[in-house]
């Protein structure tokens, strides 16, 4: 049985974005669907749309600088997000903003999936805890044939300290896929997917190429 994600009730889209405030500021009802190797992760009901809110917690040995330094190299990204057919860096901002394309590979006979995302990295120099926003642009680029373009998502990553070398990782997702999906993938998309990322971020972070990254505009 398939289900239209694009026949949203009106009211419903009207206050979207300010919903999506909710969600990633932690007023959601969570519900924890699975717990594997340390990986958390919740989902919750919106109730403008079918597909569920997620959000995955994890804890790193790593630092807040070498996590966003994995985070930005956006060309090594199909490496561990799952099902991503490819990332290319559309334009660099500042060195702690960017924008980027993204197409994610689905099933056959379901079609791809593409989105151009903003990423914006902050710090509370108080707290020391990072954000990361990942809004998707929608109209940044010409509409590819045969992928659909997601123009409604917002994915942000919160990196919290906990001791030296370690940090708490919260990452929070609401996004319509748009177009047709059967429910079996859905559910695949919103459980294996977080699983197999977060199990392959792991590995990710272990490259030699991040352990001595810094940033200026992060303070570990």
């Amino acid at each position: 049985m398939y289900f239209n994600l694009k026949s949203l009730l009106l009211p419903f889209v009207l206050f979207f974005f300010s919903s999506f405030n909710n969600i990633v500021s932690g007023q959601t009802d969570w519900k924890l669907r699975t717990e594997k190797e340390g990986i958390k992760i919740y989902s919750s009901e919106v109730s403008y749309s079918k597909v569920k809110a997620l959000k995955v917690e994890c804890n790193f040995k790593a630092t807040s600088s070498q996590l966003i330094a994995v985070l930005l190299d956006i060309k090594n990204s199909p490496k561990w997000v799952y099902h991503t057919l490819s990332a290319n860096l559309i334009k660099q901002v500042s060195p702690s903003e960017l924008y980027y394309y993204s197409e994610v590979n689905l099933p056959w006979p379901v079609e791809n999936r593409d989105f151009v995302a903003h990423l914006v990295v902050t710090q509370n120099k108080d707290t020391k805890v990072v954000t990361m926003d990942g809004p998707a642009i929608p109209g940044y680029i010409a509409i590819k044939e045969g992928v659909v373009r997601i123009e409604k998502s917002r994915g942000q990553w919160v990196i919290a300290p906990v001791a030296k070398n370690e940090i708490k990782v919260t990452y929070t997702l609401q996004v319509d896929p748009g177009g047709l999906l059967p429910p079996w993938l859905v559910n695949l998309l919103a459980t294996e997917g977080p699983l197999q990322t977060f199990r392959s971020l792991k590995i990710q972070l272990e490259n030699p190429v991040y352990a001595n990254k810094k940033f200026e505009f992060i303070s570990e």
